[in-house]
């Protein structure tokens, strides 16, 4: 793509608004307390502390805003004692010459590194920045420095405050990540009658698993329908992909074929039952097709047999569950230990998770992380936008370093779009609040309305898009130190030329150094392969002893594959909107190259999904072969995980020798269906290293007939999860 269709693309985005609007009880809710916060501290002390509570308000509430499934509370909490510290030192550095330009770029270079620990996290920081620009104008005492901090922390306590007086909606966003995994499935489970390999997308796992993480508090105080379910969709996935499967499911076509695709139709139409109860909290209404689970043994007609009669029958026995559990809130139906479900998640609170936090940055303190060179790089930009406008003798020089610091993110469609809106709404709020203040000449308290309402509609249109959300905060700011002297029409201007300057120089810095997505595309996949690697080795390996412990090792290697897949994709999308030709990072790897492998290591993984839906019980009979198998699987990923980084041919001669052993081997054991599923899922484990070897090498597909075959018919998906 070129720089101009990558900047147009980019302008575009930044400037398109969608017709959708944040809860409007949660974002009254929000105005209400910089309200209670802003009003009372003008009263008592005056414009200058009130406009420090009101912008520690502000950032406290748009914290809770942030997707997070903690107690928004607390992030109030987080966020004010973030904002007080910063306004604390930003005030004690600015009586001392030439400290505070050193401090800005230090608290600047800590807010890039806290992208490491998340979004949120990395939002919060940079408002952090932002308030101390905003607030430290001129150098005050000590006692004053720490009375300015306190009066931020308090913006964020009366957020907290509010949010626990006036709860709305506290399990909404739990709720709706666990339906929409169910919503997913019903749309996996339609997929599967028309493509039985199509892959389910991993996203609404993802999330659901972030929003089952809870305080002890929440796991006291979750509704009963939230207890369990998760687990239940883990286990429901493979079952629905070994039953479409025509290696180890249902023939591919013929009379168990349909009767397969009614199976999956009805199953369906239960998931999207089951995710709607979930999502109202109301009870679970089943559709008339719900009996059509049962037709894995009907009492006439074409019957299921085999791998796919056990999948149908299992996967009946799940939704059952699951339905039961949403009628009567049942704990106890559900929280049997099984493989792949998991134990409970607890989330440590907020003060325990500091030396967690501590660990994930000092984990980025290398020169290649993107988190790393997204901080240095906020450091320099800030630091310049506010030489630059102390040099040009303006009086609200803050207003560049402030807007660079909003604008930069570690990937560059998200700093050329969000630095297109950000220009263009602040020039709209500051136009139209400088001309209200002119025309009207409003006193404090009006002004003081005015912000409140301006922050409410801001809160209001956080969804709607970040250049309308960017007019109704530059319109809060203009109002909110409108309560201080000067001339508004002067202000405007210099507001206006000094976004127009931070904005440049933040594009231009990363123009200039910038971290391309597209160059770390080959590691994200060496992650990604040996971590679908060690996912079907430890799956796998549960064949050889079925009554060993398997849980825990299968759920974390899915867990890790799951992660690795989402990286890169996240990393595809995004190199997708960057300019240029960049290299993929691998020697002698190109974009067509990477997409086959992609494709090939997809394949792998989702062959692990249905050797996952048949694990045997913990009385079944081993079979004998599949530990050394998985562990000469997991060597051989790795190896190859290795070898894409360092550009050495990627090679699976070694699984090709296993497998031809664990054939040997299985000829020689008792029929059955256990037998049966590994034989198929390892040498389709063997197709899809072998198409991985093809795309690495570039060569063209020399595919025997047979394989052809199957290849026409089954074609490797994307993704597996």
């Amino acid at each position: 793509m070129s720089w101009f269709a990558a900047l147009r693309d980019t302008a575009r985005t930044g400037l398109t608004l969608d017709r959708a609007l944040t809860d409007p009880k949660r974002a009254v809710r929000g105005a209400v307390a910089v309200a209670l916060v802003l009003l009372p501290t003008l009263a008592l002390a005056g414009p200058t502390p009130a406009t420090s509570a009101a912008m520690g308000a502000f950032i406290a509430g748009t914290a809770t805003f942030q997707r997070s499934f903690r107690p928004r509370a607390s992030l109030a909490v987080a966020a004010g004692l973030a904002l007080g510290t910063s306004t604390f030192l930003g005030y004690l550095a600015a009586g001392v010459a030439g400290l505070f330009p050193v401090l800005l770029a230090v608290w600047a270079f800590g807010a890039g590194l806290a992208w490491a620990i998340g979004p949120t996290a990395g939002v919060v920081a940079a408002n952090t920045v932002s308030v101390m620009l905003v607030v430290v104008q001129l150098p005050v005492s000590a006692l004053a420095a720490l009375g300015h901090g306190l009066l931020c922390a308090l913006g964020g306590v009366v957020q907290a405050a509010v949010i626990t007086l006036w709860p709305i909606g506290s399990w909404t966003a739990q709720r709706d990540a666990l339906a929409d995994t169910y919503a997913e499935l019903a749309d996996y489970a339609r997929r599967l009658r028309q493509d039985p390999t199509a892959h389910v997308d991993p996203a609404p796992f993802m999330t659901a698993r972030h929003a089952a993480a809870l305080t002890p508090w929440q796991d006291r105080h979750r509704p009963p329908e939230l207890r369990g379910l998760r687990g239940l969709a883990e286990r429901i996935r493979p079952t629905l992909a070994a039953l479409a499967d025509p290696r180890v499911g249902a023939p591919a076509e013929g009379p168990e074929r349909d009767r397969a695709r009614e199976v999956l139709a009805a199953s369906a139409e239960v998931m999207d039952a089951l995710a709607r109860a979930v999502r109202s909290g109301e009870a679970v209404r089943l559709p008339r097709s719900a009996p059509s689970l049962t037709l894995a043994t009907p009492e006439e007609g074409v019957r299921l047999r085999g791998a796919a009669r056990r999948s149908a029958r299992r996967l009946g026995g799940l939704l059952r569950k699951a339905a039961d559990a949403l009628d009567r809130g049942d704990e106890e139906t559900i929280s049997t230990p099984v493989v792949g479900a998991g134990g409970a998640l607890h989330k440590p609170p907020m003060f325990r998770m500091l030396p967690v936090a501590l660990r994930m940055v000092q984990r980025q303190f290398q020169p290649r992380s993107a988190v790393f060179q997204h901080a240095v790089r906020l450091a320099g930009v800030v630091t310049v936008a506010y030489l630059l406008a102390r040099l040009a003798g303006f009086h609200h020089g803050y207003w560049a370093p402030m807007t660079a610091a909003m604008v930069m993110r570690p990937d560059f469609a998200q700093t050329y779009s969000r630095g297109v809106a950000r220009l263009a709404g602040t020039v709209v709020g500051v136009a139209v609040s400088t001309l209200v203040v002119q025309l009207a000449h409003p006193g404090e308290w009006v002004l003081a309305v005015l912000a409140v309402l301006c922050i409410g509609g801001a809160y209001l249109t956080l969804r709607t898009g970040y250049a309308l959300m960017t007019v109704g905060i530059s319109s809060y700011v203009v109002f909110l130190l409108g309560l201080q002297a000067g001339d508004p029409f002067t202000t405007a201007v210099e507001r206006v030329g000094l976004t127009l300057l931070g904005g440049s120089v933040a594009l231009v810095a990363y123009a200039l150094f910038p971290t391309w997505q597209t160059a770390r595309l080959g590691e994200r996949l060496a992650e990604w392969l040996a971590a679908a690697g060690r996912y079907a080795g430890a799956v796998v390996a549960c064949y050889e002893d079925p009554a060993a412990p398997r849980g825990r090792a299968v759920r974390s290697a899915l867990l890790d594959s799951r992660e690795a897949r989402s990286e890169l994709l996240q990393a595809m999308e995004r190199a997708d909107a960057e300019p240029g030709r960049h290299a993929s990072g691998l020697p002698g790897l190109n974009r067509r190259q990477l997409d086959r492998a992609r494709a090939a290591v997809g394949h792998l993984g989702r062959v692990a999904v249905l050797l996952e839906a048949h694990l045997p019980a913990a009385d079944a009979d081993p079979v004998p072969g599949t530990a050394e198998y998985a562990e000469e699987l997991r060597l051989a990923t790795a190896l190859a995980g290795a070898a894409l980084l360092t550009g050495r041919p990627v090679e699976f001669d070694a699984v090709r020798e296993a497998q031809t052993r664990l054939e040997e081997r299985l000829a020689q054991a008792p029929a059955g269906v256990q037998r049966d599923v590994v034989r198929a899922g390892t040498r389709l484990l063997g197709q899809a290293l072998k198409d991985l070897e093809r795309a690495l090498r570039g060569r063209e597909d020399v595919r025997g007939p047979e394989e052809a075959r199957y290849r026409e018919a089954v074609p490797a998906p994307e993704g597996p999860r």
